[in-house]
C-alpha cells in the first residue's frame, strides 16, 4: 500500500545568492578637526572608535557594526551622495545630536526627523540617513551600514548596472522608484551599493573612496586592466579604480574611487567592537557595555 508522500516544499533558491563582492568595508573621507569629527560620529551618532587600530590624531576609524568610516585629517572631502545607516533607537540618536548641536553650531550640522528616518549632515556636507532596524528592508542588523547612494548623472544607471555585472560578474538592476531612476548593486549578505540619478549638478571629484571585497580578485582585476581604468596596484591583495563606464560603449558613467580587496586580505571580514551608546558613566548596567548588532530571534 501507498502512502502519500509528502510534498517537498519548493524554495526560490537564488534568494539566497551572493554575487562576487562579498564585503562593503568602508567609506574614505577626509576631515579637517579630528575633535569635530568625535563630537560628531562618536558622541552624536553613537558610533565607536576602533579601539585596536589607527588610534592617532592623524586618522580615525570609526565602527558601525561591520563596516567603518575611515576619517583621516586633510582638507574636507565629501561623499557625493549619502550614506545609509541603522540605528537601534532614532529617538535615542535624536537625543544625542541634541546634545552634541551646540558644540557642532558654525558648522555644516544639521539633523531632522523625517517620518521613519533622521536626515544628517556632518559638519563638513556628508549626508546620512538614518532608519531604525527594518527586517525586511535591511536583514537582522539593529546597527550597521547597509547601503551608500551615490548620486550619478541622468541616463547613466543601466550602465551602472552593466558595469557591475560584466565586470565584476556581480549581479545589478536598475529601475525607478519615488525618487527617481536607480541601480542597485547587491554586497555581501546585506548590503548594496546605490547609484541614484540626479539633476543637480555633480560637484567635481574631490577623491573619496569607498572599499570593498571580492571573491574572484584576478578576473576583475583583468577585465580592469584591459579597460585601462586600473589607478593604483597597491598590494598582492589590493589594486584600486576611479572610473564606472559603460561596457557597451566606453562613455564614463560615473566616478568614485573603489579599493579593491581580496579575500585574503588580512582584514577581510575582521571583528569588529561596537558599544552599548546608552552606557555611561550615571545610567550604568554591567554586562552591557557592547552591542550586538543582529536582531534577537525573539524579534523576528
Amino acid at each position: 500500500m501507498n502512502e502519500m508522500q509528502p510534498a517537498r516544499p519548493v524554495f526560490d533558491r537564488t534568494t539566497q545568492d551572493i554575487g562576487n563582492i562579498v564585503e562593503f568595508g568602508h567609506v574614505n573621507v577626509r576631515v579637517p578637526d579630528q575633535r569635530l569629527a568625535t563630537i560628531f560620529y562618536i558622541m552624536g551618532l553613537g558610533l565607536t572608535r576602533d579601539p585596536y587600530l589607527v588610534v592617532g590624531v592623524d586618522n580615525m576609524w570609526v565602527n558601525a557594526a561591520n563596516c567603518q568610516f575611515h576619517l583621516p585629517v586633510g582638507p574636507a572631502q565629501v561623499l557625493r551622495g549619502t550614506t545609509g545607516l541603522v540605528f537601534p533607537d532614532l529617538d535615542a540618536l535624536m537625543a544625542r545630536l541634541d546634545a552634541v548641536a551646540p558644540r557642532l553650531a558654525g558648522t555644516r550640522f544639521t539633523y531632522a526627523r523625517q517620518g521613519n528616518t533622521v536626515e544628517v549632515t556632518c559638519p563638513w556636507g556628508n549626508r546620512m540617513r538614518c532608519h531604525a532596524p527594518d527586517a525586511a528592508r535591511f536583514g537582522r542588523i539593529t546597527l550597521g551600514m547597509p547601503y551608500v547612494e551615490i548620486d550619478v548623472a541622468p541616463g547613466t544607471v543601466e550602465g551602472i548596472a552593466r558595469f557591475y555585472a560584466e565586470v565584476f560578474a556581480n549581479p545589478g538592476i536598475s529601475g525607478s522608484d519615488a525618487q527617481g531612476r536607480f541601480a542597485r548593486i547587491p554586497v555581501g549578505l546585506g548590503e548594496a551599493l546605490m547609484f541614484r540619478e540626479t539633476a543637480n549638478a555633480l560637484p567635481a571629484f574631490d577623491g573619496h573612496h569607498i572599499q570593498i571585497a571580492i571573491a574572484d580578485f584576478s578576473g576583475p582585476h583583468r577585465r580592469l586592466q584591459a579597460l585601462g581604468l586600473i589607478t593604483e596596484e597597491s598590494n598582492a591583495a589590493q589594486y584600486r579604480f576611479e572610473r564606472i563606464i559603460d561596457p557597451a560603449t566606453g562613455a564614463d558613467l560615473a566616478v568614485i574611487e573603489h579599493e579593491v580587496r581580496s579575500m585574503r586580505h588580512p582584514m577581510f571580514a575582521r571583528a569588529m567592537v561596537n558599544r552599548n551608546p546608552e552606557q555611561t558613566n550615571n545610567r550604568y548596567a554591567p554586562g552591557h557595555e557592547a552591542w550586538v548588532a543582529a536582531m534577537s530571534p525573539e524579534a523576528l
